[in-house]
């Protein structure tokens, strides 16, 4: 299995890294943190780990730790615009439970 991004969302990250000039690809993790234990964190890089899993999609590299992917595997990532707030949406097959606030969840 593997970590993929919608194509909405594989635009965003090309406007994205064109904006900032250069970039390899988008860094997903997953982090402890929120009230109900982990969240995730995305950062644009210009290098990869050596223990970095890539997953290309759309023309995109994703870039994911191996701690991260035993969270992640199978999660697709989409880029929604709901009301006057769009940002990225983690489609995680592997939550069991969110807060309330929608930024943490647990497995």
């Amino acid at each position: 299995m593997a970590v993929t991004l919608t194509e909405k969302a594989a635009r965003q990250v090309k406007k994205h890294l064109d904006a900032r000039g250069s970039g390899l690809g988008l860094r997903v993790a997953v982090k402890t943190s929120g009230c109900s234990g982990l969240a995730y964190a995305l950062e644009f890089v210009d290098e990869s780990a050596p223990e970095d899993q890539t997953f290309e999609c759309h023309g995109v590299t994703l870039l994911v730790d191996p701690k991260s992917l035993a969270y992640m595997e199978g999660t697709e990532l989409d880029y929604v615009r709901e009301g006057l707030n769009e940002g990225f949406k983690f489609n995680n097959p592997n939550v069991k439970g969110e807060c309330g606030c929608g930024e943490s969840f647990t497995v």
